[in-house]
């Protein structure tokens, strides 16, 4: 079973000044267009390659999410993560439509990919 986190602990962990990693396993342009603050992206068909680079600790406390309850794309990246040897990989799974219902405040990618 998939780890899990929720919106009120993420926010709690944000509020607290505490480190936790935001990734958004959504592919580019929905990222780009909201994403919880200081999110990261990381489609969820990426993970293996951008994982190294992008988080670099294996002990770090990640959240991961994608658009809603109905998607999965935030479960294949969580379980990959751990799979991958993160220990600490939990997914949000009410995701980013969760997160904005509730009245918490979303980025937009200040560069639009031309296309």
């Amino acid at each position: 079973m998939t780890a899990t986190i929720t919106r009120d602990e993420i926010k709690a962990r944000l509020d607290g000044g505490e480190p936790i990693t935001l990734v958004e396993a959504l592919p580019p342009k929905y990222f780009d267009e909201a994403h919880l603050p200081g999110a990261i992206n990381i489609p969820h068909d990426q993970v293996r390659e951008l994982a190294p680079s992008l988080l670099p600790d294996k002990r770090a406390p990640i959240a991961v999410y994608c658009a809603s309850t109905e998607c999965n794309n935030s479960k294949i990246a969580t379980d990959l993560l751990r799979s991958l040897g993160y220990t600490d990989a939990r997914e949000y799974v009410d995701g980013k439509k969760d997160w904005i219902e509730a009245g918490l405040p979303v980025e937009a990618s200040v560069q639009r990919q031309a296309g």
